[in-house]
């Protein structure tokens, strides 16, 4: 794994529109980059606690902390140098034994959104250091993240779609993969994995210059549906009929968890990724850029987001209102575009201009749907008349 893949990074630059509240841990800092800000101060004393409770006894803490100097002196290579320069390696090595120990407790879905901040991690090899200590004094110990894992890799889906296979079998555990944190971890089980697909040369996925509104969909006869899978990856424009085309994707309840998970996710894939377009590069390494710039692309108007809760990709109920979610897709249309995202604007662009007399037809019944209505109702209740005085004709 090359140091892109593996170090600590910072949210791009092109998400500086995003709102802090996506971006700034809430409850604890992880790691050194915000650590020390005062409203995360009080956690600080729970992660002693937590590293207590982790290990278990005193004397074998310290006997721990001894073993697991030297992981840490290496960590400090995977953050900025502007932010380690500060930072003794005492005061760091202290950080990276708490905060892990922090991260092995059972209780991580009370700060979920914290621990899947982009800013907010720890390289891997810091957290399986003091899982090895655990699985001596817990055989249970190794499993955490697996059960961390099976139970949120379902984060992102709509409260009543989260059915969970009933057997543990049916999670697959890939124990080859080696993540360079938990964002990773989880980014990789969330996202869903395809089949790789060879590319004819490296190249970037280009800017098309061609933006269609949710509303611009619908008068060309394209529908939006809700996928079944849910997986963030499977997005496909599909062929229903001689007429119809349905885009597809997954569902999202967008609140402000989601949509802070769905930024780092993003800012991930933008900070290890060079090039989406480039051969070694798989379309589940940007297939939530691909999916957030898919849903930013349909949302100009408040009327657009109202036309995704019609469709079923956004949820209706709970979480982010109709003007909150269009400034949250407004702030990050600055992101990289990923070869899902290309390959459905081309497939939307080509449809439009390859059939013109049946986007016309469906703009025309688009935007004269009520008056189309309103004469075939008349039309029936005159028939209807008809076939009643007919009735009566017959019977006098």
């Amino acid at each position: 794994m090359d140091m892109m893949k593996q170090k600590m990074h910072r949210y791009p630059t092109c998400l500086g529109a995003v709102d802090k509240s996506y971006t700034v841990p809430r409850i604890v800092a992880i790691g050194p980059y915000h650590h020390g800000l005062e409203h995360l101060k009080q956690a600080e004393k729970v992660k002693h606690v937590a590293a207590c409770h982790c290990i278990g006894d005193v004397q074998l803490l310290e006997e721990m902390y001894e073993k697991f100097v030297s992981v840490a002196d290496d960590a400090r290579r995977f953050y900025d140098k502007d932010v380690i320069e500060g930072i003794s390696y005492d005061d760091f090595r202290h950080m990276m034994f708490f905060d892990a120990c922090f991260l092995n407790t059972r209780e991580l879905t009370n700060i979920f959104h914290d621990v899947m901040l982009l800013e907010n991690q720890l390289p891997w090899k810091v957290v399986e250091k003091v899982l090895s200590f655990m699985a001596e004094d817990d055989p249970d110990g190794p499993s955490i993240p697996k059960r961390f894992v099976y139970k949120l890799r379902y984060c992102m889906q709509p409260d009543d779609h989260r059915e969970r296979p009933e057997e543990e079998e049916s999670f697959n555990w890939d124990d080859e993969y080696r993540p360079p944190h938990l964002l990773g971890l989880l980014h990789y089980y969330i996202v869903g994995r395809r089949s790789y697909i060879d590319k004819e040369k490296d190249e970037e996925p280009k800017n098309l210059s061609f933006f269609v509104s949710a509303m611009d969909l619908a008068e060309i006869g394209i529908t939006l549906k809700a996928n079944k899978t849910m997986q963030l990856l499977d997005m496909h424009l599909n062929q229903k009929g001689d007429v119809f085309i349905e885009l597809s994707l997954a569902p999202l309840s967008l609140d402000r968890h989601r949509a802070s998970h769905l930024v780092s996710m993003a800012a991930f894939e933008l900070c290890t990724i060079e090039s989406f377009g480039a051969r070694s590069a798989r379309d589940e390494d940007s297939a939530v850029c691909s999916y957030v710039m898919l849903l930013a692309n349909l949302v100009y108007r408040e009327e657009d987001v109202q036309e995704l809760r019609e469709r079923g990709l956004l949820q209706r109920g709970g979480g982010l209102t109709n003007s909150e979610a269009l400034a949250f897709f407004t702030s990050v249309q600055g992101l990289r575009f990923g070869p899902c995202y290309t390959r459905i604007m081309k497939q939307i662009k080509n449809y439009r201009d390859n059939s013109r007399m049946k986007t016309k037809l469906h703009a025309f019944v688009h935007y004269h749907k009520k008056t189309i209505a309103a004469v075939v109702t008349g039309i029936g209740a005159v028939g209807g008349i008809i076939g009643t005085l007919l009735s009566i004709k017959k019977s006098i």
